[in-house]
């Protein structure tokens, strides 16, 4: 089992930046792969930043330039910098943690951009 735990969601200002972090403990393997989801109000979750522990990152078309996708494989906590924030931004995000049989997901953290 993997636990997941998100924060450093909060309300910003368009425009504004905001980091948010994924505390990941339990049984983790060697290879696995990091993802950070949005799900919007009213709209289904979708993947915007992942990274796979060999460095490799993948954005989605929305956040590139954007948001950029770290791992501190030492305290195991993943990070999504986020800036330039638009209202579409807003939302739940989700940590996931994917690896062959494992599917674990964070409770989500909720970003607002609004001013």
């Amino acid at each position: 089992q993997v636990q997941l735990v998100e924060s450093g969601g909060g309300l910003v200002q368009p425009g504004g930046s905001l980091q948010l972090s994924c505390a990941v403990s339990g049984d983790i393997v060697r290879f696995y792969r990091m993802g950070w989801y949005h799900q919007a109000p009213g709209k289904q979750r979708e993947l915007v930043a992942s990274i796979i522990n060999s460095g490799i990152t993948n954005y989605a078309d929305s956040v590139k330039g954007r948001f950029t996708i770290t791992e501190d494989k030492a305290s195991h906590t993943v990070f999504l910098q986020m800036s330039r924030l638009s209202p579409e931004d807003t939302g739940l995000y989700y940590c996931n943690y994917w690896a062959v049989g494992v599917d674990s997901w964070g409770q989500g953290t909720q970003v607002t951009v609004s001013s």
